[in-house]
């Protein structure tokens, strides 16, 4: 697992894929906080990761969509499922290394904390908070691109795929907020990602709501390793 991890994750910065995601996600969201925090002068930040959460909408699929597809057009992928790695280690590795790029970009707005609390007022249970359910979040829908990503040798079918995955949950979260009915609006917003991360914005910090993003991420790659099983002995 750890020689396919730093594979990876070294894959990425030799290729333009991660600088492009950090810059990218570094700017938008700095932006964000000077429009918003430093312009008006707030100190609340659960706005920047309400904003956050529907950038990775539009992002994610950029990071992942190279995971397996790039691996199936170059035919490298031969190399990994007939080495004696074990399935479940190439696909942790993979998603370390993508959830690795994550963390280093989610890591760059840390600099919002320290500027709010020498200005500001801060509140470490808020700010606790939303870090660990963005990268909750982050984790889910990174599994979700590379389960898409497994099933297609063509990177830019991998990225509309996993975009219209994560449009589709984010219907299902407004769908559970504008349904007529109570019982089918809390099941909808049961199954919801949007929904669970909405509560940590308003302050609900929630074990459910974790283990929930956990189990999501874990069957995410359990599907994604049965994909390669089943590849690896046809």
């Amino acid at each position: 697992m750890k020689a396919v991890w730093k594979r990876d994750l070294t894959a990425y910065f030799n290729s333009p894929v991660g600088c492009v995601f950090l810059f990218a996600f570094a700017t938008i969201m700095n932006l964000c906080f000077y429009v918003f925090n430093v312009l008006g002068a707030s100190s609340q930040i659960s706005n920047l990761f309400s904003i956050m959460l529907f950038l990775l909408i539009l992002i994610t699929p950029f990071l992942t969509m190279r995971l397996f597809s790039e691996e199936y057009k170059l035919r490298t992928d031969q190399l990994l499922l007939t080495s004696p790695t074990d399935v479940w280690e190439i696909v942790l590795g993979k998603f370390l290394a993508a959830f690795c790029v994550f963390a280093l970009a989610l890591a760059l707005t840390l600099v919002w904390v320290i500027v709010i609390g020498l200005f500001g007022v801060l509140s470490p249970g808020a700010v606790a908070g939303n870090y660990a359910a963005i990268l909750c979040a982050a984790a889910a829908f990174i599994s979700v691109g590379m389960l898409v990503s497994s099933l297609t040798e063509n990177q830019i079918i991998a990225a509309v795929g996993t975009l219209a995955v994560f449009l589709g949950l984010f219907a299902l979260s407004a769908a559970a907020e504008s349904s007529l009915s109570p019982v089918m609006g809390t099941v909808l917003s049961w199954f919801s990602l949007f929904a669970r991360h909405q509560r940590f914005l308003l302050g609900i910090f929630s074990l459910s709501d974790i283990l929930y993003y956990i189990s999501f991420t874990g069957v995410m790659l359990f599907l994604t390793s049965r994909v390669l099983e089943k590849k690896r002995w046809a």
